[in-house]
């Protein structure tokens, strides 16, 4: 079977967030079977909802690769686990790689399904956002997109990007790249100039 440059950015995603996954278990302290099911999770989350979505087979159902990439992940970890408990920004770094690769993974395959874009674009940022939303809803933290950071709305941008590119006709590998890109930046943008939503407060002190 040959194996495509969206395939490959379809494992790259899934290993950095399975780390980014692993990484936060581990920094509260889950034993390695609990950090192996986080980084899955993490990992084939976003996919799984889109797919079921689109009324398609789950795609870590049909290739145990998924499971073996958060296996060499977990493994990447407990190898290298002073250094990235360490480097402060290592989850940061990790989740927002998994986040612009799996938009752009998201957006293709709705697209290769005959979806129309709008659609591509919601399941885009289903499939990069929802993996961490179970993430921190095991990890018993509130997700990540919705608190005040920049997550959903990077995940929009990428796919408007990816939408705006194939309306060009570009090349395919460089529309894959630049919609990834736009993501990853927007997401280092945003915390590097505290760039964030307005919080909705309530009126009333009361809770």
């Amino acid at each position: 079977m040959s194996i495509g440059f969206i395939d490959i950015i379809e494992y790259v995603g899934t290993f950095a967030f399975a780390i980014s996954g692993i990484r936060l278990a581990a920094a509260n302290r889950f034993d390695w079977f609990g950090a192996y099911v986080v980084g899955f999770v993490t990992a084939v989350g976003g996919g799984t909802v889109r797919d079921l979505l689109l009324d398609l087979t789950p795609f870590w159902m049909l290739n145990t690769s998924y499971l073996i990439c958060t296996g060499v992940a977990l493994a990447a970890v407990l190898f290298f686990k002073d250094n990235l408990m360490r480097f402060k920004n290592a989850f940061f770094l990790f989740d927002s790689i998994g986040l612009a690769l799996f938009v752009v993974v998201g957006v293709e395959k709705t697209l290769l399904n005959g979806f129309p874009f709008w659609v591509a674009i919601l399941m885009g940022s289903i499939t990069g956002a929802a993996g961490g939303v179970m993430r921190d809803i095991l990890i018993n933290e509130v997700p990540l997109i919705f608190r005040k950071e920049i997550y959903a709305i990077a995940c929009i941008i990428g796919g408007l990007v990816y939408w705006l590119m194939h309306s060009l006709h570009c090349d395919q590998i460089l529309t894959q790249l630049s919609s990834a890109a736009s993501v990853l930046l927007v997401r280092l943008l945003a915390v590097k100039y505290k760039i964030s939503l307005p919080l909705l407060e309530s009126s009333s002190q009361e809770v």
